[in-house]
């Protein structure tokens, strides 16, 4: 397949305003209504979220700015699912608001759509938790959509009555079908049934199709065990329905199943790092035999680019294993990354600050206390380490902002195998899977040994002082306007109009939606744009 196939020919990969509306508004309606799955699902959300939300910036009104939105959700669902969301990338910058409102947009710009529609509900006054969470099941939502496509294409593959129930050995067959096409992403073909059931033929001969076997047979017995249906005298069956709902728990569980090869990887990069700074010489990165199970054959203007080659020509190791060539399951959303490991540190800090910036004492004895995979608490730090995090504070009014450019590269000479360095790209898409469909990233077996061999040769012994970049970058901070702008009324104004504009073409209209409140007949609003 070829990459402008794989990306839905670029540029033409679009989303009717009008579907994320409809996703928006059911989210919405299910809240407010009180449904049982929508409420459980939102309080799960709002647990995982609402320690970061405390901790980011907010207006005077205790809301996020869109650049806060944007970075906890990212946060969310890289935490959460290793999903990188196309168009919430932490560096991206906000769509124009003209290139919102069209009738048809790029995939990448729909998180942008439903942060605009529900800013305007709040009035452009910024995201209150509950818009934020929101706006999180609205994306799980559309995310989920294609998952259920998926389902009906396995159900036809095995010649499934979505009507009837099968029984457990055929909702095997169905979910194992689903698996593998969710793992082929957008490369998956939905309509050739002979081809699927080759391909499955083939790939089940596998070593790791055990693996996924287990994962999939794990997530039935735990709906089996939750619905009752243990009994062993009874056959179960299972309805649409229920595989559906089986499926919703496999296309939020896959990330954290499927990390643990990023783990495996991790400590086969940790292997050849004799220094133990999270850096790895080109010659030894470049030299693994061709027996093991990971050969390591990224370019060296990939490694550049995406910041995983440092000025001593290092692979980093936190930035490689966060980096596009690790990313798998492309769909018309997301694609499926190594789970970020910082995130969750970075989420200990937030939980124990919660507030934007920190004084950088407190700061140091907090980190020292917080442990990873690979760093063990309590530690003290070095008075280098000490020195930078105060550089920090003074270079931001007196305290160390916890989301910005400068923390975050210190936090990486701290948890140098979990927290990339902080590398300036000229351009975010960089970072993404889409940008290298149609570029070589690898290099072919003899260049890697050519490659190694020279690395080798230039390896030095001498010794370098940490290097340190001291460009600040705040990433969830709005830019200050000039004085005498009417930027923010006026965004407002366009918002409204285009949107009403939007509704009128597709001849649709919000659905008023019911207010919560027992005892009380039913009290309808219109969304206010």
């Amino acid at each position: 397949v070829d990459a402008a196939s794989v990306r839905g020919a670029e540029g033409g990969r679009t989303i009717s305003v009008e579907e994320v509306q409809k996703d928006l508004q059911t989210s919405m309606k299910a809240l407010l209504d009180g449904d049982d799955a929508s409420t459980k699902r939102a309080g799960l959300i709002e647990a995982r979220v609402w320690q970061t939300f405390q901790a980011l910036p907010k207006n005077d009104m205790g809301r996020l700015s869109p650049r806060g939105v944007r970075y906890l959700v990212h946060n969310y669902f890289m935490k959460e699912h290793g999903w990188l969301i196309q168009g919430l990338d932490p560096h991206g910058n906000q769509a124009e608001v003209s290139e919102i409102h069209e009738v048809n947009i790029l995939q990448d710009k729909a998180p942008a759509l439903v942060e605009s529609l529900l800013e305007a509900r709040r009035s452009n006054h910024g995201l209150a938790l509950n818009d934020v969470v929101t706006m999180i099941t609205a994306l799980e939502r559309l995310i989920f959509d294609e998952s259920l496509a998926l389902l009906r294409a396995s159900y036809v593959f095995n010649d499934a009555n979505m009507e009837g129930t099968v029984g457990q050995n055929g909702v095997h067959d169905i979910l194992t079908s689903y698996l593998l096409l969710f793992q082929l992403g957008s490369k998956g073909n939905l309509s050739d049934a002979r081809l699927h059931k080759s391909l499955k033929s083939r790939i089940s001969s596998r070593d790791d199709w055990a693996m996924l076997v287990d994962f999939e047979k794990d997530a039935v017995l735990n709906f089996d065990f939750a619905k009752h249906n243990s009994n062993p005298f009874v056959k179960p069956q299972y309805t649409f329905q229920d595989t559906l709902e089986i499926v919703e728990e496999l296309a939020h569980s896959y990330g954290k199943w499927q990390n643990t090869e990023c783990r495996q990887m991790k400590a086969d990069l940790m292997d050849l790092d004799a220094d133990g700074d999270g850096r790895i010489p080109l010659g030894k990165f470049y030299g693994r035999v061709d027996n093991t199970k990971y050969q390591f054959t990224e370019s060296i203007q990939y490694l550049e680019e995406v910041g995983a080659l440092d000025e001593e020509k290092k692979v980093r190791i936190a930035n490689y294993l966060q980096g596009p060539s690790n990313c798998i399951a492309s769909s018309t959303y997301y694609s499926l990354c190594c789970l970020s490991e910082c995130e969750g540190v970075l989420n200990d800090l937030e939980a124990k600050v919660q507030a934007p910036s920190v004084e950088a004492m407190h700061l140091l004895r907090l980190v020292g206390n917080i442990s990873s995979s690979t760093v063990d608490a309590p530690r003290d730090f070095p008075p280098v380490m000490s020195e930078r995090l105060h550089q920090i504070a003074q270079q931001n009014g007196g305290e160390v902002p916890l989301h910005g450019r400068l923390f975050a590269e210190w936090l990486h000479f701290a948890f140098p195998n979990e927290c990339p360095y902080p590398h300036m790209v000229e351009e975010s898409r960089t970072l993404t899977p889409a940008h290298w469909l149609d570029k070589k990233v690898s290099v072919d077996p003899g260049q890697r040994i050519q490659l190694a061999s020279r690395a080798e040769e230039e390896t030095t012994v001498a010794e370098v002082e940490i290097p340190w970049t001291s460009e600040e970058v705040l990433h969830v901070q709005e830019a200050k306007l000039q004085p005498g702008t009417r930027l923010f009324s006026f965004r407002t104004l366009v918002q409204v109009a285009l949107l009403l504009a939007v509704l009128r073409a597709a001849g649709s209209n919000w659905q008023t939606l019911r207010t919560l409140g027992a005892g009380k007949e039913k009290e309808y609003y219109q969304l206010p744009f």
